[in-house]
């Protein structure tokens, strides 16, 4: 989505002379998303609010909700990654599980989402602009 955007800067040496080769396109492997998968327990008032929490600090980070309890978020680098990683481990409530797992921008090009009905909950990216 917003790698088509992002320009990356690559070093040629020739001689004692260094050029700088702009690409429009970052790399599809360097891109990475985040998915943050969670089962907590919401059986009292206090579980619940502990729950709240937990999805409000995902939405700070920037994660979108996929599903329920199923949440992605874009990164441009592994650095990215590795904060994003040590923020949604230090946010863990107490009781619960939840799962970070990470893949290429490649392999989310690759997955295939299939809905039915008209539940305008189920449009992911919502619309976008068209530039061409």
């Amino acid at each position: 989505i917003c790698a088509l955007f992002r320009t990356k800067v690559k070093n040629i040496a020739f001689s004692n002379m260094a050029i700088k080769k702009y690409s429009s396109s970052a790399n599809r492997y360097e891109i990475m998303w985040v998915y943050c998968m969670f089962d907590l327990p919401v059986t009292t008032k206090a579980l619940r609010k502990k729950y709240a929490e937990f999805r409000k600090k995902l939405l700070r980070f920037g994660f979108r909700m996929v599903q329920y309890s199923v949440y992605h978020r874009y990164c441009a680098s592994h650095d990215q990654v590795e904060v994003i990683k040590r923020r949604v481990q230090l946010a863990v409530p107490e009781q619960g599980m939840v799962s970070l797992m990470v893949i290429t921008d490649k392999q989310f090009g690759d997955i295939q989402h299939y809905v039915r009905g008209n539940n305008p909950r189920h449009e992911l990216y919502g619309k976008q602009l068209t530039f061409f």
